[in-house]
């Protein structure tokens, strides 16, 4: 065993079928058993049957729950005395918390000052009082800089929330299940990644068992950092990540789950984020289950296998739920800008009165609604630019939307194919 950072780093490490089956054990009576279930609509819609492993019920709303119980039950009495330290904005914090409450162990939970409050509040309502939060930094590295330092100053251990065997074969225990509960062969299995923990020890047990199904990784697309470790053999470190995804979006992966990933993983696919917010609101509106983005992940790249998919059984794992409902707005904003029904652009309108008159009577659609309306300038004799969203009610109406602007002698910069400035002024 080599250390690096402080991690503990495992040379050809590879999750075994008694140390599952012992964190299946261990885990007992404070994680759930999560349902195996079947779901109509998506099987129709692939003419396949799609099973969804439904870990957005399970304690804490998360499967981490149970690497971090896991983790945390392995330590020694020395260890549990010193308590334990976690870096998370997330489920891994929330799994911590519980665990701590659990087993009676004073931990630390360094976390981003740009956390929201509520996922806190979440922390500290599993803690009991068993965790203290401590708020630092503006990113993700930040809060985990300062474990690490409270790890070097007080000799608290680190509970990693994917790269450590234990924590690994804990996420295992999703794989031994489902297979205890299919009534058939799988054929795929898609899972979500971030760090690896999930997709390292479901994918290592399932391939001993049944080495003939294929385990399909999705990443955001926003951030592939397994994706591009797998591209160049090595951990690699993004520069950026768009960390909407947040239960799935890192900047490097684990040490320890690289190697386990290219050994299992058959395929990895990347999802556009507009993508993975329609998902979510597909499963709000049709099948009242309610996921955080990187719950949704597995289902949104169903899409990508489609015909390979075509009368197999198949197996989602729906990884979480703990959406904050503040996002929603937020959610539904990408999903309709992925799907082409949203556009916004500034419009420079002529110097005549009525101008707006013109634009709402003869160049808005029938269908059409202004969700977005904003001045940049204003004159004393007319409006100037004004940053404009229009809602469509299909995506092929967005030509002739920009054709009567034309027509009508309305000047428009189109917005969404300019991210700075998008971002900047929406």
């Amino acid at each position: 065993m080599t250390t690096k950072n402080g991690i503990a780093a495992f040379k050809d490490y590879y999750p075994t079928l008694e140390a599952v089956k012992q964190a299946k054990e261990t885990i007992k009576g404070v994680v759930e058993t999560t349902p195996l279930m079947r779901n109509r609509n998506l099987s129709e819609q692939y003419c396949s049957n799609i099973y969804l492993k439904r870990e957005d019920l399970q304690t804490v709303r998360s499967y981490k729950i149970r690497g971090a119980y896991n983790k945390i039950k392995s330590l020694t009495k020395q260890q549990v005395s010193a308590g334990i330290v976690c870096a998370s904005a997330g489920n891994h914090a929330q799994g911590v918390a519980y665990s701590c409450r659990e087993l009676g162990i004073n931990g630390y939970i360094f976390m981003p000052t740009t956390t929201p409050r509520q996922k806190v509040n979440q922390v500290k309502m599993f803690g009991k009082g068993f965790v203290e939060v401590v708020l630092c930094g503006d990113t993700f590295d930040d809060a985990f800089n300062a474990a690490m330092e409270e790890c070097s100053r007080t000799g608290r251990t680190f509970i990693h929330p994917f790269d450590d065997p234990h924590i690994i074969e804990g996420q295992a225990t999703v794989g031994l299940e489902l297979l205890e509960q299919a009534e058939q062969p799988i054929d795929f299995i898609f899972v979500p990644i971030g760090g690896g923990g999930l997709a390292s020890g479901l994918g290592a047990y399932i391939k001993q068992i049944t080495p003939d199904t294929k385990i399909i990784g999705v990443e955001p697309a926003g951030a592939p950092a397994m994706q591009q470790a797998l591209a160049k053999g090595e951990v690699v470190e993004l520069a950026e990540i768009d960390k909407f995804v947040d239960g799935a979006a890192v900047q490097k992966v684990g040490n320890v789950t690289l190697p386990i990933c290219q050994r299992v993983l058959d395929d990895l696919v990347l999802v556009p984020e507009g993508k993975i917010c329609t998902k979510i609101l597909e499963l709000y509106n049709y099948e009242a289950i309610v996921v955080e983005p990187a719950g949704a992940l597995s289902i949104a790249a169903l899409d990508y296998y489609a015909e390979q998919i075509i009368g197999k059984n198949v197996v989602c794992i729906l990884s979480g739920s703990n959406n904050d409902i503040t996002r929603t707005e937020e959610i539904r904003d990408r999903s309709l800008l992925y799907e082409g029904l949203k556009h916004y652009f500034i419009v420079r309108f002529p110097q005549r009165a009525g101008a707006l008159r013109t634009f709402v009577d003869k160049v808005l659609g029938p269908g059409d609604d202004i969700t977005h309306f904003e001045y940049k300038k204003k004159t004393a004799r007319a409006m100037g630019p004004v940053v404009i969203g229009v809602e469509l009610q299909k995506p092929e109406d967005f030509e002739g939307l920009k054709k009567r602007m034309a027509e009508n002698g309305f000047v428009a910069e189109y917005l969404n194919e300019k991210p700075d400035l998008f971002q900047y002024l929406i």
